[in-house]
């Protein structure tokens, strides 16, 4: 969807809509429309919308009003970005190709006015390359909102969050590609694509280069697939020269069988997005450079194929990571954790970081603690914690904190090798945190996020329709700009 600032928009634009505060009066509209709104019970609640038909000058208008809710709400960039997504949801399909979005009297800010774009930005974008046989009735037709009345600041604060909306959307098509389409190789030749001549820094390492490293834990993971592995970096300075880099890692499991180890058939099409972790950090990357963000930070991002052949480890396989701990693989299907212990270790080898954060789908014990609500957040330092939570409370990428200590860590002490790769049934997804934290060096402030619940959505939610939501984009902007920048 394409999102233009005009004064003038042409008269042959029938959709015209506007966004109104919880209780305030519906003005500039004809006086049938605002009776018809108040008879209709059109309070202004978020998310609400009310339509109607006027004629002016001859020509029939399709009117549309949006609740943004109560302006003393906390959730007030949640409520406006509702508001936005509304208007795009009801009208994608409507058989409109453009509407005109007047913010001449919704008392909004500009940064209040931008989270309103976002909302229908976010809101418009369906993945629909492979329907070829959609009906006329449910295909795309709203492709531009042209936007008068804006408040000043506001075309300065949608090019921020138009940046976003662009990284959001390259995590969705990540995360809702087929596994036949998004593998190792491919999605690192996805990514040097959309970062092409903005200046980020790619590096990638082949499974020869990782050999010579010792990374054995990553590699194993996909030594049952055709599929080679990859480990890809994207580096952003945007930073003062002396500020050192914080490093986001995304587990990139393209496709998780489970390995020997394997998943039940019913429901394992949906290991396509075992790589949501990736996803979130390629797109995170993608909306700071693209934003031209003021800090230093590196995506570093593992890409493995899990599936089961001849050449596929074992459970009871011992392998050795980069960092020379043992890990003996009790579940071929606790394959993410093998993933990012490898490039973690790399991660801070290579870049010295000033704080580490990890995203991965790793457990779907995470699930049965948090449902789809929250992604649950670890940490060894309660500054960087605090600092993630609060990031997403303010974005709707939500996170809670969850515990990590010695009682848990135990709970992963092998008889035969320094770890093993999963505990007992209890517990699932703060022994897959300590696991990790075993590769982080003393003194290094790291956050681990288990965003199992989150990545993919069975039901339309604020601002994304059924499939991916793009989770952890929104997430990884905010804390840069809030804490680095």
């Amino acid at each position: 969807m394409q999102i233009q600032f005009t004064d003038t928009p042409s008269a042959k634009i029938r959709l015209h809509a506007t966004i109104v505060n919880q209780g305030k009066q519906v003005t500039g509209f004809d006086q049938a429309l605002v009776e018809g709104a108040s008879a209709a019970r059109f309070k202004g609640n978020a998310g609400q919308v009310f339509e109607g038909f006027v004629t002016r000058d001859g020509t029939l208008r399709r009117v549309a009003i949006a609740g943004a809710g109560s302006p003393d709400s906390k959730d007030r960039r949640a409520n406006i970005e509702r508001a936005g997504a509304a208007l795009t949801a009801k009208y994608l399909t409507s058989g409109e190709p453009e509407m005109v979005l007047d913010l001449s009297h919704c008392d909004l800010s500009g940064e209040e006015a931008a989270a309103a774009l976002l909302g229908l930005r976010l809101r418009a974008w369906r993945h629909d390359s492979y329907r070829t046989k959609l009906s006329d009735d449910k295909k795309v037709s709203l492709k531009t909102v042209h936007v008068v009345g804006a408040p000043n600041g506001t075309q300065d604060a949608w090019n921020d969050a138009e940046a976003v909306a662009k990284g959001s959307e390259f995590t969705r098509m990540l995360v809702a590609e087929p596994a036949n389409v998004v593998y190792p190789e491919s999605f690192v030749q996805m990514c040097r694509d959309a970062f092409e001549g903005t200046g980020a820094e790619i590096t990638v390492l082949d499974e020869d280069e990782m050999e010579k490293l010792g990374m054995h834990a990553l590699l194993g993971v996909g030594r049952g697939s055709e599929r080679e592995s990859r480990l890809l970096a994207i580096r952003w300075n945007g930073g003062a020269k002396e500020q050192k880099p914080t490093v986001l890692v995304g587990k990139g499991v393209t496709f998780d069988t489970g390995g020997i180890s394997i998943k039940p058939a019913s429901g394992m099409e949906d290991m396509k997005w075992d790589m949501g972790g990736a996803g979130a950090v390629a797109g995170g990357m993608l909306a700071l450079v693209s934003r031209r963000a003021k800090a230093n930070v590196i995506g570093v991002i593992g890409l493995a194929e899990n599936m089961p052949d001849g050449k596929a480890q074992r459970p009871g396989d011992i392998v050795k990571t980069m960092n020379g701990q043992t890990v003996e693989v009790i579940n071929t299907d606790a394959e993410g954790r093998l993933v990012l212990c490898d490039a973690l270790h790399w991660a801070q080898e290579e870049y010295n970081p000033a704080r580490i954060v990890d995203f991965a789908t790793l457990t779907g014990a995470m699930l049965v603690a948090l449902g789809h609500e929250y992604a649950g957040v670890f940490s060894n330092d309660d500054t960087l914690a605090e600092q993630l939570v609060d990031a997403g409370g303010s974005t709707g990428d939500k996170l809670w904190r969850m515990p990590i200590g010695p009682a848990y860590d135990k709970l992963i002490d092998s008889p035969i090798a320094d770890i093993k790769n999963v505990g007992p049934r209890v517990a699932g997804s703060i022994t897959a945190a300590q696991f990790l934290q075993r590769f982080i060096k003393d003194g290094t402030p790291w956050a681990h996020c288990d965003i199992a619940g989150m990545v993919w959505a069975d039901k339309p939610g604020r601002t994304w329709d059924k499939g991916a939501t793009g989770y952890g984009v929104r997430l990884i902007d905010r804390f840069v700009a809030a804490n680095l920048e």
